[in-house]
C-alpha cells in the first residue's frame, strides 16, 4: 500500500465549514490520541497527594482488574450488603490526570461494548440522532466514560440526566469526570435550584472519588504562555508549513468564525494540521465566545496541536470578571492547556 502523503502548507480555519454525521460522532467516541495508551501503569500519582493513589486502586478495582486490594469506603459498604453503584465519578481540579486514569477504565475493561467521549460531544450526538435514537445506540453498552462533565444549561441536564438513568437501568456502567462535584453541577450558572431532583437523581448513579493535587502541566512551568513577535511567528508557521499543514487566522477573527461551527464539528475544523497559528491574541469580552473558545482549545488540546500566537499572552484571555463567575474552573482548566500547548 502506499503511504499517504502528508499535507503541507498554510490554511485560514475562519473559511472552514466543517460537516459531520452522527455515525462518524459514533466512531470518534474513543479516547483521544494523547491518551490512546494510558493505562493505570502508567499513571504516575503524586506521592505528596495519597488520594491519587487511592484513586487509582480504587478505579482499578472498578474496572475488574483481578488481585486489586481496595481499603476505601467504596468497597468496604459493597461487602457490607448495598449494590455497588453504577458509576464513578473523579472529582478534582485540572491537570492531575484525570482524563488518563477515564482511558485507563476505558482500555483496562474487558468489555465488548464501550464509549469514551467529552461531555459536549454526547450531547452533541444527541442533537444530531435526536433523543430516543441515542439511548437506543447505547442501551446494551458495557461502559460509557464522559470526560469533562459540565452542565452549563437546562436542556443539558434535563438530556444527560434522563439518558444516563435508562442507561444504567439497563445495565450499563458509567465513568466521568468533572472539575465540579455532581451535587454542585451547575452552580452559578442557571438556576440549578429548579433542577435539584435531576441533578440529585444523576449523582446518585456515581460514587465520588476526589483527587487533589497540582497541575501536571504547570509543574515544570513558568505559568505563562509563549508569545511571538511578528517576524518570529511569521517565520515560524513558514517553516512548519513545509512539513505539515498549518493555520493562521486572525484571533478575532476566529472566535466570531466558532460561533457558526457547531462545537460537535471543531474537532474537524482541525483535522489534518499539525500547528495552530492565532495572530494579535486579545482578551475575551463575551462569554459566550469565551465559553466556545474553551471548546475549541479543548480539541487542539486532545489533538496535542502545538499553538503560536502574537499579541497578548493566551493565559490573560479571560479577564478577571470572567474567572470570578460560575464557569471560573472551565477557563482555568483553558489556561493550563493553553500554556502547555504554546510551550511544545
Amino acid at each position: 500500500m502506499t503511504p499517504t502523503a502528508t499535507r503541507t502548507g498554510i490554511v485560514h480555519l475562519t473559511e472552514g465549514a466543517p460537516q459531520i454525521s452522527g455515525a462518524e460522532m459514533v466512531a470518534s467516541l474513543v479516547p483521544p490520541p494523547q491518551f490512546a495508551d494510558a493505562t493505570f501503569e502508567s499513571y504516575r500519582a503524586d506521592p505528596a497527594f495519597p488520594s491519587q493513589q487511592e484513586a487509582k486502586a480504587t478505579l482499578m478495582a472498578f474496572a475488574g482488574l483481578a488481585g486489586t486490594e481496595v481499603k476505601s469506603g467504596f468497597f468496604r459498604r459493597a461487602k457490607k450488603g448495598p449494590e455497588l453503584k453504577p458509576g464513578v465519578y473523579l472529582d478534582g481540579g485540572f491537570g492531575v490526570g484525570k482524563t488518563h486514569l477515564l482511558a485507563a477504565i476505558y482500555h483496562a475493561m474487558p468489555v465488548r461494548r464501550k464509549y469514551f467521549g467529552s461531555f459536549i460531544e454526547y450531547t452533541a450526538l444527541v442533537g444530531a440522532l435526536g433523543y430516543q435514537n441515542t439511548v437506543e445506540l447505547f442501551r446494551g453498552a458495557d461502559l460509557l466514560c464522559i470526560d469533562e462533565f459540565e452542565l452549563d444549561d437546562p436542556g443539558d441536564t434535563m438530556v444527560m440526566t434522563r439518558l444516563l438513568g435508562e442507561l444504567v437501568s439497563s445495565g450499563t456502567r458509567l465513568a466521568a469526570t468533572s472539575n465540579t462535584p455532581p451535587n454542585a453541577l451547575g452552580e452559578g450558572r442557571f438556576a440549578a435550584q429548579d433542577f435539584l431532583r435531576e441533578i440529585h437523581a444523576m449523582a446518585a448513579s456515581f460514587e465520588t472519588l476526589r483527587i487533589d493535587g497540582t497541575d501536571y502541566r504547570h509543574r515544570a512551568l513558568d505559568g505563562h504562555a509563549a508569545v511571538l513577535s511578528q517576524a518570529d511567528y511569521e517565520a515560524t508557521i513558514a517553516d512548519a508549513a513545509t512539513r505539515g499543514l498549518v493555520s493562521d487566522d486572525g484571533f478575532s477573527e476566529l472566535v466570531a468564525h466558532l460561533a457558526t461551527v457547531h462545537p460537535s464539528r471543531y474537532i474537524r475544523l482541525i483535522d489534518g494540521l499539525a500547528m495552530v497559528g492565532l495572530r494579535e491574541v486579545a482578551p475575551l469580552t463575551d462569554q459566550s465566545a469565551a465559553l466556545r473558545f474553551v471548546a475549541f482549545i479543548d480539541r487542539v488540546y486532545d489533538a496535542q496541536l502545538p499553538i503560536r500566537a502574537t499579541g497578548e499572552t493566551l493565559d490573560l484571555v479571560f479577564p478577571d470578571e470572567m474567572l470570578a463567575g460560575g464557569y471560573r474552573k472551565k477557563y482555568l482548566r483553558a489556561v493550563s492547556r493553553l500554556v502547555a500547548s504554546t510551550l511544545d
